[in-house]
């Protein structure tokens, strides 16, 4: 029996217009602009866009819900189980990029999945998470951010939060680089484990928090004083988030090979960005303090 599908994508909806309401409230001039589209296949989405305002350079706040006849390789590879299923698969997933070099970056998404065969049972899932990206780091923020993972978890069992934190870990992670992307938060894929109701209410669980962990952060720190050279590290340093999208990101990966629209799906990447030729901070400088203190496997609760 394939579960109800309409009230995860009711949820869904909801919090892509709370998302959107609370950046609209912090940026205070510009407003998201709106594009309805269609999947060749079935279904759709409305991919919702800020660009260029006064605090938020650049947010996309995409939904979608779209069918298939098969699943592209992103999903199979590892689960041979899901090839020749058709598939209707929702989400929302969030970027944004704050103008502020002091204002980190931030990302969130929450997806479900079905696979179902004439002949077999129905497959779901869930996955999504959140994380952080910093430029210049604050250790409040961090330790906000993660008592808020740990938040959305703690209901649901006490090793819930150490086991999706430790995956954020593994794979926000730039192995030809060496480097994680950011601070991480939460990272939780193929989520069957529970019930129906259990999973769906874990990952109503993340979304929610994650409005409640970022909206203060972006508040605090959207007016703080900067100069140039903060914004070319800013740039250098958004360079290593399109290098992770582009080579790693299972979403991205996803969508590509579903077909989607992929003007939504690059929405991700920001609007102004740099690469340097073997660039290394300064000893003692503010940048190097990011490597030192902020890009390190870290307890931050």
């Amino acid at each position: 029996m394939s579960p109800e599908t309409s009230k995860i994508k009711n949820y869904l909806q909801n919090l892509q217009d709370r998302i959107c309401t609370f950046v609209s409230e912090e940026e205070g001039q510009s407003s998201f602009s709106e594009d309805l589209w269609q999947h060749p296949e079935g279904g759709g989405g409305r991919t919702r866009l800020l660009a260029d305002g006064k605090h938020i350079e650049k947010a996309g706040v995409n939904f979608s819900h779209i069918f298939g006849q098969r699943l592209p390789s992103a999903a199979t590879l590892k689960r041979p189980d899901l090839t020749d299923r058709h598939f209707q698969a929702m989400g929302v997933s969030v970027v944004i990029h704050p103008r502020n070099p002091f204002a980190p970056t931030s990302h969130c998404n929450v997806r479900f999945i079905l696979a179902e065969k004439d002949d077999a049972p129905a497959l779901w899932w869930f996955g999504g998470g959140f994380d952080l990206t910093p430029y210049y780091g604050f250790q409040a923020d961090c330790q906000h951010w993660h008592t808020l993972a740990k938040a959305a978890c703690d209901p649901f069992g006490h090793d819930v939060y150490t086991r999706y934190k430790e995956w954020c870990d593994r794979y926000f992670y730039l192995p030809h680089r060496q480097e994680p992307r950011g601070i991480g938060g939460l990272f939780f894929d193929d989520l069957n484990e529970w019930d129906f109701e259990t999973c769906f209410a874990f990952m109503q669980s993340v979304g929610n928090h994650y409005i409640n962990a970022y909206h203060p952060i972006l508040a605090r720190r959207k007016q703080h004083p900067y100069g140039e050279r903060e914004r070319d590290f800013q740039c250098y340093r958004r360079g290593r988030y399109v290098e992770f999208n582009l080579l790693y990101d299972r979403g991205t990966l996803f969508g590509l090979q579903s077909g989607g629209r992929t003007e939504s799906i690059l929405v991700s990447l920001p609007p102004q960005v740099a690469w340097k030729y073997n660039w290394q901070p300064e000893k003692g400088s503010e940048e190097a303090k990011l490597y030192e203190e902020f890009l390190v496997k870290k307890d931050w609760v």
